[in-house]
C-alpha cells in the first residue's frame, strides 16, 4: 500500500472512530423507531450552505431531516423507520453515506492523476532528450 492510500485510510478510520464518539444515541431514539445514518461529502461541499440545503430537501423526500453537521465533510441525518414505504419512489438511494463523491473514489482519481501527470513528465523528457540528440548531431 502507498503512503497516500495509507494515510487515507487512516483518516478514514479516524473519522468513523470519532462519529462513534459524537454520535451516542440515547434510548428513547432508539425506541421509537429512528433510522440514523451520515452522509459525507469527500470534497468538503458541505460548507456551501446554499449546496447544503438543496441536499437536504432531496433527503427530505426520503424523510430524512438533519440532526447535526460535524464538519464541512459530514452530517448526521435521522428519519422514521416508517419512511421506508416510499423509498421506491425516489429515485435516488435513501441510504446513500456519500454525495458529490465517495472518499474512495476521489483518492482514486487523485491516484489516475498523479501517475497521468507521471507519465507525462516522463514523455516530455524523453522528448526533449531525444530532440536535444538529434540535433546535438548535426
Amino acid at each position: 500500500m502507498s503512503a497516500a492510500a495509507g494515510a487515507i485510510a487512516a483518516a478514514i478510520a479516524r473519522e468513523r472512530r470519532e462519529e462513534e464518539e459524537m454520535t451516542p444515541y440515547s434510548p428513547s431514539d432508539l425506541s421509537e423507531n429512528w433510522e440514523f445514518k451520515i452522509l459525507r461529502s469527500a470534497t468538503g461541499k458541505f460548507r456551501d450552505s446554499i449546496w447544503l440545503r438543496g441536499i437536504l430537501q432531496e433527503e427530505g423526500r426520503a424523510g430524512w431531516t438533519m440532526v447535526e453537521k460535524f464538519d464541512d465533510s459530514r452530517v448526521r441525518l435521522k428519519r422514521p423507520a416508517g419512511a421506508r414505504a416510499n423509498d421506491a419512489t425516489l429515485g435516488f438511494d435513501p441510504y446513500r453515506t456519500s454525495v458529490v463523491t465517495s472518499q474512495a473514489r476521489l483518492a482514486t482519481w487523485i491516484v489516475l492523476g498523479s501517475l497521468v501527470a507521471a507519465g507525462a513528465i516522463v514523455l516530455v523528457t524523453f522528448l526533449i532528450i531525444s530532440l536535444a540528440s538529434s540535433h546535438g548531431g548535426r
